[in-house]
């Protein structure tokens, strides 16, 4: 996957005003670069971190924030009241704000100079009251934003910044994603339906769709030479069963994926598309529905949404940007089976085959299996198990007047025994704050079957998507229950139809 965050910005802007004089504003810039270059040198911050000259009037602060919107590489602004900058010389610049913004509130000194602090010290030093000035006028004008408080030498002040970059960088790839879709989605499944103009003027997506028998002739045209040397690859990053060998009975299918890759990557390319879909009941001439292709094109960084489910596409893309360079990955997922003993509830997700081995460090095995489902030839699939840990699983459903986001937080588990006639990739987990609760909840959203799993980021990072976003987010974690959760969505269902216009 190429680096997201290669060649983006975040624009570092200070507030003040011309009452204070020329000595002040020099230092306040001095300070203020300090500031920055403290930012921009925190590993955990993966965007750069630039630096603008001090806001001291509306004219400049228009001409900052309209300049930032109209950069495709500024992600997203960072403001700071350093002394005291009057609120209303902002509306004109928030009210063009384009961009996903973070207020920090802090500080240059981290301890209180008690001994030397006088008058000159106070008026240069006002952050204290001149961020709740700003602040003011953000809530007046009801602009999204997430808000830091703490020195910027603390770590969970710059790994909470590094957080926001992360879900401003994501909604920067969201505004410019395509989505290829090869064929419809499965027939009379209603979570796969959804609003398609909609995403595009919520999220920036566009989903468009190509026939199928194009890539089918797309995958017939690949070289010899080029599957040669993919083969080659699988050999050595996979474990691979016999019969897929070179010398093996069914090595033409491991060929024949090895086409879909090469043919699927090259035709993302060509569109500068960074998702897809397939969907097993719009296979055209393809002889394999495609399993090790699209779980490696995950593993590249791309979107993917099984049976035409351009939703769960569109956020496992989002989930990668975020998670980029992190250890853990995302995935496609899906709810397959429980485990109800008492005491010992666990869900068993899985897909048919499109699972992304950045969920696992162990080494994939390469398989042949049926499917039973699909009506072509036995597709070849990486099996594996993912590892242990914290993740966040999450659905993105169309309810009809908006997008709701449902997240809940999950502990994967090994499997209590194995699952040696389980020929798929799969994943084994425990939510929060325990099952009941958790599906009463998600059953309560209208939330999808279709999911993300992610290992990389947290629920922190999908806040901030979602206020980014201006979409609904229902988090399920360990302190939700049930009743709370159903409150929950009734006020936001008040609050969305008030604030969308009825």
């Amino acid at each position: 996957m190429r680096n997201p965050f290669e060649g983006k910005e975040i624009w570092f802007l200070t507030g003040s005003q011309d009452l204070y004089g020329p000595e002040t504003l020099a230092q306040v810039a001095e300070q203020s670069q300090q500031m920055v270059r403290t930012l921009d040198a925190a590993a955990d911050i993966p965007v750069r971190i630039t630096w603008k000259p001090t806001l001291t009037d509306s004219a400049s602060i228009e001409r900052a924030i309209v300049e930032a919107g109209a950069d495709d590489d500024v992600v997203g602004v960072i403001t700071w009241m350093h002394t005291f900058s009057p609120a209303k010389m902002w509306i004109r610049g928030l009210e063009a704000l384009r961009k996903p913004l973070l207020h920090l509130h802090t500080q240059v000194h981290e301890r209180m100079p008690w001994a030397e602090i006088d008058m000159d010290f106070m008026n240069l030093n006002q952050a204290a009251h001149g961020d709740r000035e700003f602040g003011y006028i953000l809530t007046r004008l009801n602009v999204p934003r997430v808000t830091v408080v703490g020195h910027v030498t603390h770590s969970d002040v710059t790994g909470r910044i590094g957080v926001w970059s992360r879900a401003a960088a994501a909604w920067n790839d969201a505004q410019h994603m395509t989505m290829v879709r090869f064929g419809d989605n499965m027939r009379n499944v209603a979570v796969t339906e959804g609003d398609k103009t909609e995403a595009e003027i919520r999220f920036g997506v566009s989903v468009n769709t190509w026939s199928v028998n194009e890539l089918a002739s797309a995958i017939d045209s690949v070289a010899e030479s080029s599957v040669d040397r993919l083969v080659e690859e699988y050999a050595q990053t996979y474990e691979v069963a016999s019969e897929l060998l070179p010398d093996g009975d069914r090595h033409e299918s491991l060929r024949y994926a090895a086409k879909q890759e090469i043919a699927i990557r090259d035709f993302l390319e060509s569109h500068d598309a960074s998702a897809f879909t397939d969907s097993f009941e719009d296979l055209g001439n393809l002889r394999q529905l495609p399993g090790l292709a699209v779980q490696r094109l995950m593993a590249d960084g791309y979107g993917f949404g099984a049976e035409g489910d351009w939703k769960t596409g569109m956020l496992i893309r989002i989930a990668k940007v975020m998670g980029y360079g992190l250890e853990g990955g995302a995935s496609l997922m899906e709810d397959y089976s429980y485990n109800l003993e008492p005491g010992a509830e666990k869900i068993l997700g899985a897909h048919m085959l499109e699972v992304c081995p950045t969920l696992t460090s162990r080494r994939p095995r390469l398989e042949i299996h049926p499917l039973g489902i699909g009506d072509r030839e036995d597709p070849v699939r990486l099996v594996f198990e993912a590892d242990p840990g914290e993740a966040v699983v999450l659905a993105l459903s169309d309810i009809r007047d908006r997008f709701r986001l449902t997240a809940n937080v999950v502990n994967v588990v090994e499997p209590d025994e194995p699952l040696p006639k389980l020929p798929v990739a799969r994943a084994v987990w425990e939510p929060l704050p325990n099952f009941s609760t958790s599906t009463a909840c998600w059953l309560t959203a209208g939330a999808a079957h279709h999911t993300v799993m992610t290992t990389a980021v947290g629920i922190e990072a999908w806040r901030d998507f979602a206020t980014i976003a201006g979409v609904e987010l229902a988090v399920i974690a360990e302190d939700t229950t049930v009743h709370g959760f159903q409150d929950a969505l009734r006020w936001n269902d008040v609050y969305y139809r008030i604030s969308q216009g009825f």
